[in-house]
């Protein structure tokens, strides 16, 4: 397939190769990037939608279906309009992706804005938050996308904690963008204490200053520098779309490409942070702004769980190279002019982390989130029936709903459990 702009004297040829390995969905997604490559329609606008209406086809209306694959975990169409085309894909498993490409800017923006009134549920109760989830793809590279996400208050799981932590739980919770001192923030405990359910609540408590991300890949993240650098420079969810909204929005007057080609672009800015061990700097700060980092825009948190292998005190070898980067990343050059803040679970006791990720200064939260002793523990649940000489959260919701889990006598440190 072969074909030229016929704007503004741009010629730009289109190349399309199809052999047997590639599928009908494939050939979708080249037809759909024929007019915004052509120059034809140089405006494009893109969403991931969360959750869909029952029977909802992401098409705007008036919409003249031009290809349409059905797979067993996904459907895909092909539309066109009066100077605009759309490619629709839902998943089996719930939501969806839309592209539209468009002759103005405008029109682009007017027919998404279509598609999502008529295809999108009402936007969830206000304890759900938007937030990040990042991975390395091994075809596209770093990829980030976004889900609605149900949060708690803190005040309606205070009482779930030791006393112990409320204090300084209260404090975090409490911080805002002025008062931030320190990047890190470290929760740790034994297995089932609930530190993830604190950091949801952290995102609810946030919300209005700070965008959550979820790194789903940490071993991946400080192993490649690439990826690293993508994270760092990050992807604001704000732009002209509510914080709160349930889809994630990009645009571009030339693209709106997947976040992965842009590691493509700033591979040589990477390359260079992980050999000098340092960041952007100056003119090469331009990636940040593209993607809308500035002191107006929130900051950003990203959320590590299960880390006590990168974070041990006997870091050593390819462990020290990535302990190092992720300090780096948080108050070394690599973080610089980036307002992010990086959140770690581990399971592992204080005492046996590297000094350099607990030394003075570097935290901002330094919490243990740890079992609620005895008399706490009666007072949660009500009884002292099966309630032993401390007890984490999960136990005493095994003992609340009557499935009184055994104790294990020897327990792993190394599993994390999500409560």
């Amino acid at each position: 397939m072969v074909s030229e702009s016929l704007s503004g004297g741009m010629k730009l040829p289109f190349v399309v190769g199809l052999d047997d390995s590639d599928t009908p969905y494939d050939v979708v997604d080249a037809l759909a990037l024929a007019p915004f490559t052509t120059g034809e329609q140089p405006w494009a606008r893109s969403a991931r939608v969360d959750r869909l209406r029952p029977g909802a086809t992401l098409l705007p209306t008036g919409a003249r279906l031009l290809r349409s694959v059905v797979e067993e975990a996904r459907d895909s169409r092909l539309a066109v309009g009066e100077g605009w085309t759309v490619r629709a894909v839902r998943w089996r498993g719930g939501g969806g992706e839309v592209t539209v490409t468009a002759v103005t800017e405008q029109l682009a923006r007017g027919v998404l804005d279509d598609v999502l009134r008529a295809s999108t549920v009402d936007t969830g109760p206000e304890s759900a938050v938007t937030m990040g989830f990042w991975y390395l793809s091994s075809q596209r590279g770093p990829i980030r996308t976004s889900r609605r996400t149900a949060t708690t208050s803190w005040s309606a799981i205070r009482g779930n904690y030791a006393s112990t932590a409320v204090a300084d739980l209260d404090k975090l919770m409490a911080v805002r963008r002025e008062s931030i001192i320190g990047r890190l923030i470290l929760l740790h405990g034994p297995a089932g204490t609930g530190k993830t359910t604190v950091l949801r609540a952290l995102a609810n408590e946030w919300r209005s200053w700070c965008q959550v991300d979820c790194v789903l890949d940490p071993e991946s993240l400080f192993a490649d520098p690439a990826y690293l650098m993508e994270v760092a420079i990050g992807f604001d969810d704000d732009g002209d779309a509510d914080p709160d909204a349930d889809i994630d929005l990009a645009d571009s007057p030339l693209a709106d490409t997947a976040l992965a080609d842009t590691a493509l672009a700033d591979t040589a800015l990477a390359d260079m942070a992980a050999a000098n061990g340092a960041g952007p700097d100056g003119e090469a700060d331009a990636p940040a702004d593209r993607m809308g980092q500035s002191s107006g825009r929130r900051w950003r948190l990203l959320v590590i769980e299960d880390c006590d292998e990168l974070i041990r005190g006997d870091g050593r070898g390819s462990a020290g190279q990535q302990l190092s980067r992720l300090l780096n990343l948080t108050d070394g050059l690599v973080g610089q002019g980036r307002e992010v803040l990086v959140a770690l679970t581990t399971n592992e006791d204080l005492l046996r982390l590297h000094p350099a990720v607990v030394r003075p200064g570097r935290c901002l939260a330094q919490i243990e989130v740890g079992a609620l002793p005895h008399g706490e523990a009666v007072s949660w649940l009500g009884s002292a029936d099966g309630v032993g000489s401390t007890m984490t959260l999960a136990e005493l919701f095994a003992l609340r709903d009557g499935r009184g889990l055994p104790r294990p006598a020897h327990s792993d440190p190394s599993h994390g459990l999500y409560l």
